[in-house]
């Protein structure tokens, strides 16, 4: 029978191996980031002058220093005295969070420790930016070719909103969400209002980065958003607005 004196012990012991494993979770799944670099890129000028939708990437992971400062850039907090960000946001609600997506899971980026925190893991990139409310027309039937001609089949059906087809999978996609509860007033329309304006203001934060960099990127609102709410968890609260791959431009052939 064991003493009051060992029960303590045995207690003290399965606290301390808890606490270890908490705190190897924790370690597993935050990843910290790079310092930004505040030196990198060209001129506001050149930024805007360069700045495209692109519909192809290179498949080179993006470097760790090059996520980093994209995701200082889209909303990171530059002036840490005061909490306040690289986006400017209504009422200061900071309502946009940055999702990671990539080849090994989903990841909310920690604007606060610069850091990404994993959702889940496992790659569902091409299963997200599907809309599946969205399917393609079917394309009309070809016309009759006239006597002692081949009849040639449809065209290709493009994807819907791509007249040239989906964008290739890039390394990195970035899904933008707007929790409107952290709007302090206002009517449910009004915050969806602003969240809509607050999201677009990180998507041109992530297109300028990227174009100041030699990043190339795109804003979409084509998107599984039931699926993106289910994997990330969100609240009722919670907006999927936009998405952007991130990637390398694709070399020229």
């Amino acid at each position: 029978m064991r003493t009051r004196s060992q029960r303590g012990m045995l207690v003290a012991s399965l606290l301390l191996v808890g606490a270890v494993a908490e705190t190897a979770t924790q370690e597993t799944t935050t990843l910290a980031l790079d310092p930004p670099d505040l030196k990198r890129g060209v001129a506001v000028m050149e930024a805007l002058s360069r700045r495209a939708s692109a519909t192809e990437w290179s498949d080179q992971e993006l470097r760790r220093q090059d996520l980093s400062d994209l995701l200082w850039a889209a909303n990171g907090i530059n002036r840490p005295d005061i909490g306040k960000r690289t986006a400017p946001s209504a009422m200061n609600a900071q309502d946009v969070d940055v999702y990671v997506f990539n080849d090994d899971g989903a990841y909310l980026y920690d604007a606060r420790q610069h850091a990404l925190r994993l959702v889940f893991a496992g790659d569902v990139r091409a299963e997200v930016t599907r809309r599946p409310e969205a399917a393609p027309p079917s394309p009309p039937p070809p016309p009759a070719a006239p006597p002692g001609e081949a009849k040639t089949g449809p065209p290709a059906t493009p994807t819907a909103g791509y007249p040239g087809g989906a964008p290739q999978a890039a390394p990195v996609l970035l899904v933008l969400v707007s929790d409107i509860s952290r709007f302090t007033r206002g009517t449910q329309e009004m915050k969806l209002e602003l969240a809509a304006i607050d999201t677009g203001i990180v998507s041109q934060n992530i297109s300028l980065f990227c174009a100041g960099t030699g990043l190339a990127t795109r804003p979409r609102a084509s998107m599984n958003r039931e699926l993106i709410r289910s994997l990330l968890k969100l609240t009722d609260s919670q907006y999927p607005l936009l998405n952007h791959p991130v990637g390398y431009p694709r070399p020229a052939q």
